[in-house]
C-alpha cells in the first residue's frame, strides 16, 4: 500500500485548559508546556507527539483522529492544501500499457500524476535491486532509475479526466428515432439529448436483434482494434464489443492497418522478410549501440513519440547517444523536436522525396566503391539488377546527386557529404514513420532504407535499424488471459480500416492482403473482398459500433468517411467514448466511458512497450466514475443481459476474479503472492541472469547467413523480389525492386511538385504525429494549449492548429505570424494558425495530424484536422495502406470578410459553446 509522507500542519488548535487558539501544534506546545508541565520537550519531524498524553503518531491525520476521540475539547482544522492524500498506481498509456505512474488523490479528486518512485510502496532498494540493470561503456555507467518514466502527456492527464468535454451520460441524437425517422443526413449536424442507461442499452440490444434478423450478423461493423485509446486490460477499450458480438453470432471486422509504419509493412518486408511490423527484430541492444555505432541517420522524432506511445526512456537514450559522441543526422522537412535538441546536422528535405536522396546516396557508394562488397556478395540477392537501375542502365537515368537534388531540394554537396560520412562510419538508421513512409509510395523509402543498411552490412556491430530492446527479464509477463477485448479476430467478413468509407459508399471493396499489421508477408498476395459471398453470410453493413471513434481525424480522407456515415445504408451508429469529439459527433447513440482512474484493473506493458522494465501492477480504483460513465466491459455486460448472453460474455467471472486470473496466468504467481501483490501494488521480475548475452540486432545473420537465414524465400536480403515480380508483374508503383516513383506519374497519386496538380496546390504538407497530444487524444488539456507550438490564437479568440510555414512562402502569400489560414486542396479545407518559422523547408508546410474535428460546413473544418483532406486512395496500386502525409495543398490567409461570410452563412457552427482553454465543450453538442 502506498504511504503518503507529505508534511502537513493544522490551521487552528485549541488549548484544552484555557481554550486559547493557536495556529500550529508547536505554538500550542510552547504555550502548554510551561503552564501545564506534562514532561513534553520536543516534537519530531518524523513523529507527531500529542501534547495531552505524549503519545506519538506517524501522521497529522492520525494525531487529529486521536485528539478528536480522546480529547474532544481540542479542535484541529487541516488547511486544504495540506489535507491528507492517497496514492494509487496507474499506467496512463494512451495507446497501450506503459510504465505506471503515481496518482495522488485528495477528497476524491486527482491532484497530480507523477512518476512512481519504486521504493515508496513498501519495497526496499535491496528488494528492487535484482530488477534493476546497468552496463558500462568506456568507463561510463548507464542504468535504470529508481522511478518510472511515463510519457510526458501523462502528467497533464488529470485535466483530460475533468475536461468540460467529458461525456457524463448516455446520449441520443435528437432527430434519430429507432422506431421512426432516422435522418442519417444530419449526423454531425444535429445535437444530442440525455437518456437513461436503460433506454440506451435497450435501444442497442433491439437494434442488434433487428439488424441480425433482417440482414445477418455480418451487417454490424465493429470499429476498434488497438491504437488510440487508454491502456486497459479487463476493461479493455477497442474490442469489448467484439466479444459481445462474437457470442451473438458474429460481425464484420474493421482491420487495423500498419498506420504508423506503413512503409516497413508494405515495403521492407519484401527485402528482409517477416520481422515484427516490417522492422528488423530483434533490435540492437543499447549497450551495443553505444559501443559500436558512430553515426545515426534519423527521420523520426523520438522526443515526440515519447509523449504518449512510449515512456520518456526514448528521450533518455538520445541523450546517451550524445554523451557517447555518436553523431546524429536528421533528414526531415521540419526541424522537429528531436532534431532541435539532438541534431549534429539537419538536412532539410522536401516531403515525400526521401527515395530520391536515398538513391543518390547509393549511387555515390556504387561509383566510389564504398559499400561492403563482401557482405553484398554473401548476404544479398538481386544486387546487380538494382545496381543497373541506380546507374541508369535500365531506364537511361543515372540517379546522381544532381538528379536527386532537383527532386528532393537537398544540395548536391550535402548528398555527397552524407553518402561519404555514412560509408566511413558505422552507421545505424532510425527511420521511423511520419513523413518518411506514411505518404504516397512510402513503401519505396522503406525498401531503400533496408537496402542502404544491407549495402553497409546489416547486423554488423553499429549497423542496424535502431529500435528498443531492453534487458530481458527472468519472466516474460503475459496478462492476455485477463483481456476482455478481442483485438485480432479472424472473422469471415472484414474491411480494411483504410477502405471503410469506400465499402459503404461503393457497396464493395477489395484489397491484396487483409492489411492487418500482424499478418505475414504472404498475406499480401491473397485477395480479400467485401462483402463475402452470400452463401457464407456476406452482406453490406447497416450498423456501426465504434469503441475507437477517431477515423475522421487519424486515417485517410476523413471528409469521405463523414459522407459515408451519413449514408442511409447506415441505420444505426453507436460510439463508446469518454469525450464528445471526432466520430462521436456523427453517432446516433453515445455511451459514456470511464477513464482508467475510475476502474480497478491489472496492467503490464507488452515487451515492445515495456519501457525500462515490465511492471505488473494492481491498479485500484482511484476516483468515482464521472457522471454515469461505465467501462467498456461493464457496458457490454449490461447489453449482454438484455440479449440473454451474459454468462457467455462474462464466463461466470467478476471483474476482480478476472484480475486475479490475469495475475495467476501472468507467470509471476510463484514469485509473489496475490496478497502481497495487491498490498505493494506492483511487481517487477528480476533481470535474467544472462541478459548481457542477448542477441543484438541481426548479428547472427551477419556472421553466418547460411545457418541464420532471414524469412525471405532466399534466406537473404532481397534487393530484387521474385515474389513481387511473380504476383504483381504489371505493378509500376511497387515493382520487384524499389524505384523513384514520381507522385505526378498519373497512376494512383498526383501528389508531387512534379505533377500537374502542383500548379494549383504547390505546397507539400507534413502531417506528423503531434507533439502536444497523442493522435486525437489530449487536444483539450489547458496546460498544453498555452504552448505557442500547440495552438495559435486567432483574432477571433479561437485557438487554431499551428501551420508551420517558411518565411519565404509566407511572404509570397501575404501571411504573417498568427494569421488565420486555410490549408486546402480539391478534397476540402482545414483552418489553422500561421506559425512562420525557419524550422520548415520552403515548399513545405507542417500541421500535426489528429486535431479535434470542428466542422463549419461540409468540406470546411475549423479544428485543423488535416487527415480530412488526405488522399482517398491507397499508398499505391496494390497496397491499401494510408497515405496521410506528403500530399499537395495550398495555404492562404483567411481575411476577415471571408470569415464574416462563413459566420453569416453557418451561424450555428460559430455559436457552439467553446472555451479556448479546452476547445469545444460538451454543452456545444447537447441540448
Amino acid at each position: 500500500m502506498l504511504k503518503n509522507n507529505r508534511k502537513t500542519k493544522a490551521a487552528r488548535f485549541q488549548c484544552p485548559v484555557e481554550g486559547d487558539e493557536f495556529d500550529t501544534l508547536a505554538d500550542l506546545q510552547a504555550h502548554y508546556m510551561p503552564r501545564h508541565a506534562r514532561g513534553l520537550k520536543t516534537i519530531s519531524v518524523e513523529k507527531l507527539v500529542c501534547p495531552y498524553d505524549s503519545l506519538k503518531f506517524d501522521t497529522l491525520e492520525a494525531l487529529k483522529i486521536h485528539v478528536t476521540e480522546k480529547h474532544p475539547q481540542a479542535t484541529g482544522v487541516i488547511e486544504p492544501a495540506f489535507e491528507p492524500e492517497e496514492t494509487f498506481i496507474k499506467d496512463v498509456g494512451l495507446n497501450h500499457c506503459i510504465e505506471p505512474s503515481a496518482v495522488d488523490v485528495k477528497n476524491g479528486r486527482i491532484v497530480r500524476i507523477r512518476p512512481l518512485h519504486l521504493d515508496e510502496t513498501g519495497y526496499t532498494k535491496e528488494e528492487l535491486a535484482p530488477s534493476m540493470w546497468k552496463f558500462e561503456v568506456e568507463n561510463r555507467t548507464f542504468e535504470t532509475p529508481m522511478k518510472t518514466m511515463p510519457p510526458y502527456l501523462t502528467h497533464g492527464y488529470k485535466k483530460r479526466v475533468y475536461s468540460p468535454n467529458r461525456v457524463k451520460y448516455p446520449l441520443k441524437r435528437v432527430d434519430w428515432d429507432p422506431d421512426g425517422e432516422r435522418n442519417p443526413q444530419n449526423r454531425g449536424r444535429s445535437k444530442f439529448k440525455r437518456i437513461s442507461w436503460d433506454e440506451a442499452t435497450t435501444i442497442i440490444a433491439n437494434e442488434l436483434r433487428r439488424v441480425k434478423e433482417k440482414y445477418g450478423p455480418y451487417a454490424v461493423l465493429c470499429i476498434g482494434e488497438e491504437g488510440h485509446h487508454e491502456s486497459k486490460t479487463v476493461h479493455a477499450a477497442s474490442g469489448c464489443h467484439k466479444r459481445l458480438l462474437s457470442k451473438f453470432g458474429g460481425y464484420t471486422r474493421e482491420v487495423r492497418n500498419a498506420d504508423s509504419w506503413e512503409g516497413w509493412y508494405w515495403g521492407a518486408k519484401h527485402v528482409w522478410g517477416d520481422m515484427a511490423m516490417g522492422m528488423p527484430t530483434p533490435s540492437p541492444t543499447f549497450s551495443d549501440i553505444l559501443k559500436y555505432t558512430e553515426m545515426i541517420v534519423w527521420s523520426g522524432d523520438w522526443e515526440t513519440t515519447t509523449g504518449g506511445a512510449h515512456g520518456r526512456f526514448c528521450s533518455q537514450t538520445m541523450w546517451w547517444f550524445t554523451e557517447m559522441g555518436i553523431k546524429q543526422i536528421f533528414v526531415t522537412p521540419d526541424l522537429n523536436y528531436s532534431a532541435g535538441v539532438h541534431a549534429d546536422k539537419w538536412i532539410p528535405i522536401l516531403p515525400n522525396t526521401d527515395a530520391a536522396l536515398q538513391l543518390a546516396v547509393i549511387y555515390i557508394w556504387i561509383t566510389e566503391g564504398t559499400y561492403d562488397r563482401d557482405y553484398v556478395a554473401t548476404h544479398v540477392v538481386g544486387f546487380d539488377k538494382f545496381s543497373d537501375y541506380v546507374m541508369g542502365k535500365e531506364d537511361g537515368v543515372p540517379k546522381t546527386p544532381v538528379w536527386a537534388s532537383l527532386k528532393c531540394g537537398v544540395p548536391t554537396w550535402t548528398i555527397k557529404a552524407l553518402a561519404r560520412a555514412w560509408a566511413s562510419k558505422a552507421t545505424s538508421m532510425a527511420m521511423e514513420g511520419g513523413n518518411f513512409m506514411r505518404g504516397p509510395y512510402g513503401h519505396e523509402t522503406a525498401r531503400l532504407a533496408a537496402i542502404q543498411l544491407g549495402m553497409q552490412g546489416l547486423g554488423k556491430p553499429g549497423v542496424n535499424k535502431i529500435g528498443m530492446q531492453f534487458p530481458r527479464p527472468s519472466v516474460m509477463i503475459n496478462i492476455a488471459a485477463a483481456q476482455r477485448a478481442i483485438n485480432f479476430d479472424p472473422t469471415p467478413q472484414q474491411i480494411p480500416r483504410t477502405q471503410v468509407q469506400h465499402a459503404i459508399l461503393d457497396g464493395s471493396c477489395s484489397s491484396w492482403g487483409s492489411t492487418s499489421f500482424v499478418m505475414p508477408v504472404k498475406d499480401q498476395f491473397v485477395k480479400y473482398a467485401y462483402p463475402i459471398a452470400k452463401a457464407y453470410g456476406g452482406t453490406e453493413i447497416h450498423m456501426i459500433w465504434s469503441e475507437k471513434p477517431c477515423n475522421t481525424a487519424c486515417w485517410n480522407n476523413g471528409f469521405n468517411f463523414i459522407k459515408a456515415v451519413r449514408s442511409p445504408k447506415i441505420e444505426c451508429f453507436i460510439t463508446n467514448h469518454q469525450w464528445l469529439e471526432n466520430d462521436c459527433l456523427f453517432a446516433d447513440i453515445i455511451l459514456p466511458v470511464t477513464t482508467k482512474f475510475e476502474e480497478t484493473d491489472i496492467g503490464c506493458p507488452r515487451p515492445s512497450q515495456a519501457g525500462l522494465r515490465p511492471i505488473l501492477s494492481y491498479q485500484r480504483q482511484a476516483i468515482q466514475p464521472i457522471g454515469e460513465s461505465r467501462s467498456d466491459y461493464d457496458i457490454i455486460c449490461e447489453i449482454a443481459r438484455k440479449l440473454g448472453i451474459y454468462e457467455a460474455v462474462t464466463e461466470g467471472k467478476t471483474v476482480e476474479e478476472w484480475i486475479k486470473y490475469g495475475y495467476e496466468t501472468s507467470g509471476v504467481k510463484e514469485l509473489i503472492s496475490w496478497e502481497k501483490f495487491k498490498e505493494r501494488g506492483f511487481y517487477i521480475p528480476p533481470v535474467a541472469v544472462d541478459w548481457k548475452e542477448a542477441t543484438s540486432g541481426q548479428i547472427k545473420f551477419y556472421r553466418d547467413p547460411v545457418n541464420n537465414p532471414l524469412s525471405t524465400p532466399s534466406g537473404k536480403l532481397e534487393f530484387y523480389s521474385e515474389r513481387l515480380a511473380e504476383n504483381f508483374p504489371d505493378d509500376k508503383e511497387r515493382g520487384p525492386m524499389p524505384k523513384w516513383v514520381a507522385g505526378g506519374s498519373g497512376w494512383t497519386h498526383d501528389e508531387s511538385r512534379e505533377g500537374e496538380r502542383a500548379r494549383k496546390y504547390p505546397l507539400v504538407i507534413v502531417s506528423n504525429h503531434p507533439r502536444w497530444r497523442h493522435h486525437v487524444q489530449c487536444d483539450d488539456i489547458p496546460w498544453l494549449r498555452e504552448i505557442p507550438t500547440c495552438k495559435v490564437k486567432g483574432y477571433d479568440g479561437y485557438l487554431y492548429e499551428p501551420v508551420w510555414i517558411n518565411p519565404a512562402d509566407a511572404a509570397s502569400r501575404g501571411i504573417r505570424h498568427g494569421d488565420i489560414v486555410k490549408v486546402y486542396n480539391d478534397r476540402g479545407i482545414v483552418l489553422g494558425g500561421a506559425y512562420v518559422t525557419e524550422r520548415i523547408k520552403p515548399g513545405a508546410v507542417s500541421q500535426d495530424h489528429g486535431a479535434r474535428v470542428d466542422l463549419i460546413t461540409d468540406g470546411i473544418d475549423r479544428g485543423g484536422s488535416n487527415n480530412l483532406i488526405s488522399p482517398k486512395g491507397p499508398m499505391s496500386q496494390n497496397c491499401w495502406g494510408q497515405a496521410t502525409t506528403g500530399f499537395l495543398v495550398e495555404v492562404e490567409k483567411v481575411n476577415p470578410r471571408e470569415m464574416r461570410e462563413w459566420k453569416k452563412k453557418y451561424p450555428e457552427a460559430f455559436a457552439r459553446d467553446y472555451d479556448p482553454n479546452s476547445g469545444l465543450k460538451y454543452s456545444a453538442w447537447v441540448e
